[in-house]
C-alpha cells in the first residue's frame, strides 16, 4: 500500500518553556516506547503547563500497519544544520545525509554515512542567528536527510516521537535545553583531563613502565597509559596475561608514585569457555543474548567463540558491574569499552544477527529483538561499567571511555572518534567530528592523535599533536604493526613541538577544568564551533580549523605546507588579541583571547598530581571596549563528590579600566573552600601579544596604570617584530613524506583528486595506482572507501589474491585536468616484472560526466627475445571492494548472457560466473534502503569470469580476463564504467 500523505502531526508541550514533544497520532504516542536518550524517561511523558506554542511544526508520513515513519520539517531559508553526532565530512551538515546505526568503521572517510554511535539529532542555526534543536526519538536505524535545503527529514522502521527545543536566543541555549532532557556530561576526575598515552599494545609491565618514565625523563607532560587488549589471558575479559602482566597491582602502585593513571579495555565478547569463570557465571545467571530459538548467540570475535551479555536487563548489568568492581581492586583506575556496537567478525553486516532476542526490562522497552537495541547496547555496556566502578570506589568519579554510544551516553562516559587514519585529511576531519559530537550532547571527546591505522610522519603528528592537546579529550594512539607513535618517536624537532603543545595544555587545564564543570551543570559543549561567538555571523558557519573553548579561540592549521600563523583565519566581531606562553610555533595553534574575559591558567606542570591549590595563579586578561573583563575559575579536589556538597571555590574575577588603572578583584566566591594564599599574577593584553604585567595575591585587588596610548603601540609593534623573528628562528619538523627507513611511511602522502561531473575520487599512485575512494555527488553517497595501502580499487597481474599490480609504485605518465578543457582522467602505470607492466587511465568522461571510466591493460615492454617476446601466464583481475552502507538491505542484480535474471545476496559469501552465467555486459550493487545502484559496464568479450566474494561490510565485484602470455602485439586489457542510478 502507498504511504499515507503527509500530515502535520499532533504536539505538547513536555520538560520546560520552549520544548514540544510531535507524534503522528495520539494511537502513536500511546504506543511509543519509553526514551533511551532522556535521562529521566517520565519527563518526555508528562505534559506540562503553558501557552507557549511550538514554532514549526514537522508534517509526517506514517505507513499503514507499522510501516516506515517519514518526518519532514521545513525550516526558513538560510538555516544551517549541525549536529547528527559522531559524524565524518564537513562541519555544516546541509546535503549530507547520515544512518543511525553503531558500527565497526575501521578506516571510515569523509562520506561514510554510518560510524560507532548514534545521535537521532539536528541543531539548526536560524538565519538571524536563533537556534532549533530536533530529536527523532528512536533507537532503531534513523536515516537523517538533509540533503535539501533548510529542510530536515526523519525515516525510521516504526513510529516514534520527535522532540524540538526551541527556538532559542543562541545555539549554547538548545544545548542546555537538550541537557535538561538528555542529562549532561559527568564531572571527570581531573586527571582525566590530562594527556592519555595509548597503544594497540604495549605487550608487558616492563615496557609500559619504560613508556612512562620516558615521559617523565624528557619533561613530556602524560597523565594516563592505556592497556589494550594483549593484557589479557587469551583475550579474556578480567584477566591478565600471567607472563607479560604478572603482577598488575605492582605495576600500577609504580605508576601511581610518578603521577600516571592506568586504563585497561574491556570488550563485550566473552570466550565461550567452560572453566573460564565470567563464561560460567554468565551462564549460570543466564544473561547471553539469545538467538530467535532461545539459544545463546556465538559470534567470532578476538577470542574466538564468544557469547554476549544482555545489558538491557537489569540482571545483567548488575552481574557485569559486580565483575568490574571486583576487577578495580587490581589497580584499575578507568575502563575502555571497545567492540561494543557490538562488532563481530566474519560477517557481512558486521554485527550479529537483527533477528537475536534482548530480554530488556520493561522500563526500557521489553523482550524486543537487536534491530531495536543495536543502537543502544554500547550506551548500556557503559552504563553497567560505570556503575561497576562507582560500586568499586564511591569515593572517586569512574572514567570510562566508549567506542559505541547512543545520545545521552556522555552521562556514562568519554568518547573518541574511532579507528581514523594517519593522514592529513582525517587530521583535518578530527576538528569538525570533535565539534560535532559535542553539538550532539557529548563534550568529552577526541581523536586518536596522530591517526590510527597507518604510519604519521614527523610533521603530521607534530601538527595533530599541536592541536589534539587542545582537544576536551586528549590521548595519542596507534595499531599493531604501525611504527612508534610516541612523541619522541619522530625526531627532536617533533619532540619539542609535542612538548610545547601538552605543557600549553597544562597551563590550560584550570581553564579547561572549569569549562568541565560548566558542561556538567550547564550542558554547554566545552569546544564549540566559532559562530558560538556570533550565530548571526553567516561567514563563521563554516570554519572548521578553528574552534571554540569558552573566550579562548584556537586557530590551527592542517595544511601541509602552512603553519596557523600563515593561515588567513575568520575572527569572529569584536575584540580578539592574540598571545601565547612564549611558546609559539609553525606547527602549533594560534591563541587569541576575546575582549571582555578573563582566562585562569596554571603553572607548566608534568601531571595533574603535582599541581595543588597553594601553586601560583595567573590571569590573562582581554578589555573589551569598554574596559571590562570577566572570568570564573572552579577549583576542587579533582575528584569525588564532595564538590555536590558545595566543598569547592567557584572564583568571579572581574577587571575593569578607570581613568587608565585597572582594578582587577575578586567580584564574587562560591563554595565553602577557603581561598588559599597564593601568589597572582595579571597580565593585560595590549594587542600583537604584548601585555603589561604585575604580581598580587589572589583575593586582593590590584591596581595597574595602563602605559600611554603611544607606549602601547610601541609595545604592540615591538612585540609583532619578536614575535615573527622568533618564528623565523624556530627549527620547523622537517618535511619528509616517510620516518626513515619504516615501510608503510608513505601513508601521509596527499592523494590525487580527480573531480568532475557526479564524481570525486581519490587516487594514490604510489602504492598500487589504487583507488582509495569514490564518492557519487549528487546523491552524496561514497561507494568505496579505503585505507591507502589495502583494499580500494585496485588491480592484479594474476589469478592470486594480491598478485603484482596492487603494491607498485606507478608513475603518473598523464594528467588532465577538466579545466584546461580536457576530460578529467589519470594515466598510471607500474612495473610488475618480467619485462610486463600494468597501465591504468581512470576518466571521468566529458561528454557523459555520469560516469567513471577504467581504462587497464597489461602490456610487454622488454619480454626477452628467449621466450619468442611472450610474457608468463598473466590475467587481469580487476578487483574493487565496494563499501557496503546498509549490509541487510544489497544485493547484486544483473541479466546473464543466457537471459536469467540473478540476484545475489551476502549470504552466497563467494561466487563465480563463467560462461553464459556471466552478466551480459553489466551488472549492479543495489542498495534498496538508499534506492541507489551502482552499476558496471564492461565488455562481455574482455572478460572471461565475474566474481562476488561478500566480506565483513564489504564487497569484491571482480572482473578477470583470461589467463595468458602477453606480447607486443597482444596486451590483456579490461576496459569498464561506474555510473550511479536511482531506483525505486
Amino acid at each position: 500500500m502507498a504511504a499515507a500523505a503527509a500530515a502535520e502531526m499532533v504536539w505538547m508541550r513536555v520538560l520546560e518553556e520552549g520544548v514540544f514533544r510531535f507524534d503522528a497520532s495520539e494511537a502513536a504516542r500511546a504506543a511509543a516506547g519509553p526514551s533511551l536518550s532522556f535521562a529521566d524517561p517520565r519527563r518526555r511523558e508528562a505534559p506540562r503547563e503553558g501557552s507557549d506554542a511550538p514554532a514549526a511544526v514537522p508534517a509526517c508520513e506514517a505507513a499503514p500497519e507499522g510501516g516506515a515513519q517519514k518526518v519532514v520539517l521545513k525550516l526558513p531559508s538560510g538555516t544551517s544544520f549541525y549536529g547528527t553526532g559522531e559524524a565524518s565530512g564537513p562541519l555544516e551538515r546541509t546535503g549530507k545525509r547520515v544512518f543511525t546505526w553503531n558500527t565497526d568503521a575501521w578506516g571510515f572517510g569523509p562520506g561514510t554515512t554510518s560510524l560507532y554511535q548514534s545521535h537521532p539529532w539536528v541543531l539548526a542555526v536560524l538565519p538571524d542567528g536563533k537556534a532549533l534543536g530536533v530529536l527523532a526519538d528512536t533507537t532503531r536505524r534513523c536515516e537523517i536527510d538533509l540533503r535539501e535545503e533548510s529542510t530536515i527529514k526523519f525515516s525510521a522502521s516504526s513510529a516514534y516521537p520527535v522532540i524540538t527545543f526551541g527556538p532559542f536566543n543562541t545555539p549554547a541555549d538548545v544545548m542546555t535545553s537538550l541537557s535538561h532532557a538528555i542529562g549532561t556530561v559527568s564531572m571527570p576526575p581531573k586527571w582525566s583531563l590530562g594527556y592519555h598515552q595509548c597503544r594497540w599494545s604495549y605487550d608487558s609491565s616492563e615496557k609500559v613502565l619504560k613508556v612512562v618514565r620516558t615521559f617523565r625523563k624528557k619533561g613530556i607532560p602524560c597523565d594516563v597509559v592505556w592497556m589494550d587488549i594483549d593484557y589479557m589471558d587469551g583475550f579474556r575479559c578480567f584477566t591478565f596475561d600471567s607472563k607479560r602482566f604478572p603482577d598488575p597491582k605492582s605495576m600500577v602502585d609504580d605508576l601511581h608514585s610518578i603521577g600516571c593513571q592506568a586504563i585497561w579495555m574491556l570488550d563485550p565478547g566473552i570466550k565461550k569457555e567452560e572453566g573460564y569463570f565470567v563464561y560460567d557465571s554468565g551462564s549460570t545467571n543466564d544473561v547471553w543474548i539469545q538467538k530467535a530459538d532461545g539459544s545463546p548467540f556465538v559470534g567470532e570475535v578476538w577470542p574466538g567463540d564468544c557469547v554476549f551479555p544482555d545489558y538491557t536487563s537489569e540482571k545483567t548489568r548488575a552481574w557485569w558491574a559486580s565483575l568490574v568492581k571486583d576487577f578495580i581492586s587490581n589497580g584499575v583506575d578507568g575502563i575502555w569499552n571497545d567492540m561494543n556496537e557490538p562488532a563481530v567478525f566474519k560477517t557481512t553486516t558486521k554485527t550479529m544477527p537483527e533477528s537475536n532476542i534482548h530480554r530488556g526490562d520493561a522500563d526500557i522497552g521489553g523482550v524486543q529483538n537487536h534491530s531495536y537495541y543495536h543502537n543502544v547496547y554500547g550506551m548500556l555496556m557503559a552504563r553497567s561499567t560505570y556503575e561497576g566502578m562507582a560500586m568499586g570506589n564511591a569515593a572517586k568519579r569512574p572514567f570510562v571511555l566508549t567506542r559505541a554510544g547512543f545520545i545521552g551516553s556522555q552521562r556514562y562516559a568519554a568518547t573518541w572518534t574511532g579507528d581514523n587514519l594517519s593522514n592529513w585529511e582525517h587530521l583535518h576531519m578530527s576538528l569538525p567530528m570533535v565539534l560535532q559530537l559535542g553539538l550532539s550532547g557529548q563534550p568529552l571527546s577526541g581523536p586518536d592523535i596522530g591517526g590510527f591505522a597507518g604510519n604519521a610522519t614527523p610533521k603530521l603528528f607534530g601538527r595533530w599533536m599541536g592541536v589534539g592537546a587542545l582537544f576536551p579529550f586528549s590521548r595519542g594512539h596507534t595499531e599493531t604493526g604501525s611504527i612508534d607513535h610516541e612523541p619522541w618517536s619522530f625526531g627532536e624537532e617533533c619532540e619539542e613541538v609535542c612538548r610545547l603543545a601538552l605543557l600549553r595544555r597544562y597551563r590550560l587545564l584550570p581553564h579547561i577544568y572549569t569549562l568541565f564543570y560548566h558542561s556538567h551543570t550547564k550542558g554547554i559543549p566545552v569546544a564549540t564551533p566559532v559562530f558560538f561567538a556570533d550565530s548571526q555571523d553567516p561567514e563563521l558557519r563554516k570554519v572548521e580549523t578553528s574552534f571554540l573553548l569558552g573566550p579562548l579561540l584556537v586557530c590551527a592549521s592542517t595544511l601541509p605546507n602552512k603553519g596557523a600563523h600563515e593561515c588567513a583565519h575568520k575572527l569572529p566581531k569584536g575584540i580578539w588579541l592574540p598571545f601565547d606562553f612564549a611558546d609559539s610555533h609553525p606547527d602549533l595553534p594560534v591563541l587569541y583571547l576575546r575582549g571582555g574575559a578573563i582566562l585562569p591558567v596554571g603553572l607548566p606542570i608534568k601531571h595533574v598530581g603535582e599541581a595543588s591549590l597553594e601553586d601560583d595563579l595567573s590571569l590573562i586578561i582581554a578589555l573589551d571596549e569598554n574596559g571590562k573583563a570577566e572570568g570564573v575559575l572552579f577549583e576542587d579536589a579533582g575528584d569525588g563528590y564532595a564538590f555536590t556538597q558545595g566543598d569547592f571555590l567557584l572564583t568571579h574575577y572581574t577587571a575593569e579600566l578607570h581613568s587608565a588603572v585597572v582594578t582587577v578583584k575578586v567580584f564574587k566566591s562560591e563554595g565553602s573552600w577557603k581561598r588559599p594564599k597564593r601568589k597572582l599574577k595579571i597580565n593585560i593584553l595590549l594587542g600583537g601579544g604584548a601585555m603589561i604585567s604585575a604580581d598580587a595575591v589572589d583575593g586582593e585587588a590590584i591596581h595597574l596604570t595602563m602605559p600611554p596610548e603611544s607606549e602601547v603601540s610601541s609595545l604592540v609593534a615591538t612585540s609583532e617584530l619578536e614575535h615573527k623573528k622568533c618564528l623565523e628562528m624556530i627549527r620547523p619538523i622537517p618535511d619528509i613524506d616517510e620516518p626513515s627507513g619504516q615501510e608503510g611511511a608513505e601513508l601521509s602522502k596527499i592523494p590525487v583528486d580527480l573531480k568532475s561531473g557526479d564524481w570525486l575520487l581519490k587516487v594514490v599512485p604510489w602504492i598500487g595506482g589504487r583507488i582509495i575512494s569514490m564518492t557519487h555527488l549528487p546523491s552524496d553517497s561514497q561507494w568505496l572507501h579505503s585505507r591507502i595501502e589495502i583494499n580500494g580499487y585496485e588491480e592484479y597481474s594474476g589469478t592470486e589474491y594480491r598478485s603484482a599490480g596492487c603494491t607498485e609504485e606507478y608513475k603518473v605518465i598523464r594528467r588532465y585536468l577538466e579545466q584546461s578543457g580536457e576530460e578529467e582522467s589519470i594515466c598510471m602505470e607500474g612495473d610488475i616484472g618480467g619485462g610486463l607492466v600494468l597501465q591504468r587511465q581512470i576518466s571521468i568522461l566529458k561528454d557523459n560526466p555520469k560516469t567513471v571510466q577504467i581504462e587497464s591493460s597489461i602490456q610487454a615492454r622488454s619480454v626477452g627475445a628467449g621466450s619468442g617476446g611472450f610474457s608468463r601466464l598473466v590475467c587481469l583481475r580487476v578487483h574493487p571492494t565496494f563499501t557496503l552502507l546498509h549490509p541487510t538491505e544489497v544485493v547484486i542484480a544483473f541479466t546473464a548472457i543466457n537471459g536469467s535474471k540473478q540476484e545475489i545476496s551476502p549470504e552466497s559469501g563467494e561466487i563465480t560466473f563463467e560462461g553464459d552465467l556471466r552478466p551480459n555486459g553489466e551488472w549492479m550493487l543495489v542498495d534498496k534502503c538508499v534506492g541507489l545502484s551502482l552499476v558496471n559496464r564492461f565488455d562481455p568479450s574482455e572478460v572471461g569470469k565475474c566474481m562476488v566474494h561478500w566480506g565483513t561490510g564489504d564487497v569484491n565485484m571482480e572482473l578477470w580476463s583470461e589467463e595468458r602470455p602477453v606480447s607486443k602485439d597482444t596486451p590483456l586489457r579490461i576496459c569498464h564504467q561506474y555510473e550511479v542510478r536511482q531506483t525505486n
